[in-house]
Parts: C-alpha cells; structure tokens; sequence
C-alpha cells in the first residue's frame, strides 16, 4: 500500500489545505494528515482533537484518508505510518527554499521523499495565518474554509 502523509498545524485548514489533499489523493492509496499536537507554542490555537475533527469531518467519506497527531519530526511520523513520501504544499519562492532543506534532510536522515504540489494561482495568498488575521478583525472567512463536498 502506498502511503503519503501531509503534515501541519492546520489552524485553520484552509481551502489550500483541501486542495493539496484533493490532489495528493491520487498518488496514494493511503493519506495521512498529521496534525502538529498541543506542543506548539502558538497563542489561541484550538486543540489537536478540535483542529483534527474538522478534517475528520471533512473527509468522513474517504476512507483513503486518516487524520492523527503528531508530535516531533515529520520523518519519524512518516516512518510510524510506514510512509515513504511527505506532501507539501508550496505557494512561493521562501515556501520552496524552505521546504528544500527540510525535504534534503528527510531524504539524508531518514529516506523519505518530499513531494512538492504547487499551488493553484488562485489560492497563492491563502494562508492560515491571513485567515487567522482577518478573523480577528471580524472578517467572514467562511470563503477561505473547505466545504464538506457531497
């Protein structure tokens, strides 16, 4: 069985989230979305079991994907779910150097491949963190947020 994982906060998942996922799917018999645990030294972040249960709630139709926390190295959680490949997601140019050396180390420590998708021009500025940002400000974010497809 041929398993990826795709790791991160997740707060909140956004529609660039959902459509990395959509498009990992295919590559993959199984998908695994870790999400970084309570450790995480990030102000007014909800939970890892609310944070998971979104996603849960999600892709409750796809039994290709399972949602889990995780804690530490991405590499070793690939190795726990017997992954040979992380997905990221990448929107710009520090987005891609960023995830370079960490791809490189994952590689040289702990023979897992990174598999690098793109962003659709569309979502290019859709981040957690802008979501987060115009929340506080009051904004309805509710067009940045997936939507349970039937």
């Amino acid at each position: 069985m041929k398993t990826g994982i795709f790791v991160g906060s997740f707060n909140p998942f956004t529609i660039g989230h959902d459509s990395i996922v959509r498009r990992a799917l295919p590559l993959f018999d199984r998908l695994v979305i870790g999400v970084v645990g309570d450790n995480v030294h990030k102000p007014d972040m909800p939970s890892a079991e609310e944070r998971m249960q979104v996603i849960r709630d999600l892709y409750a139709d796809d039994a290709r994907i399972e949602v889990k926390p995780y804690n530490g190295l991405a590499m070793d959680f690939a190795k726990a779910e017997n992954a040979k490949f992380i997905v990221k997601g990448v929107r710009t140019v520090s987005d891609f150097e960023y995830e370079q050396w960490q791809a490189d180390f994952n590689r040289k420590l702990g023979g897992i491949e990174t598999i690098l998708l793109y962003t659709e021009p569309e979502l290019a500025s859709v981040s957690s963190s802008a979501v987060r940002e115009l929340q506080h400000f009051g904004v309805d974010v509710s067009n940045y947020l997936p939507k349970k497809k039937l």
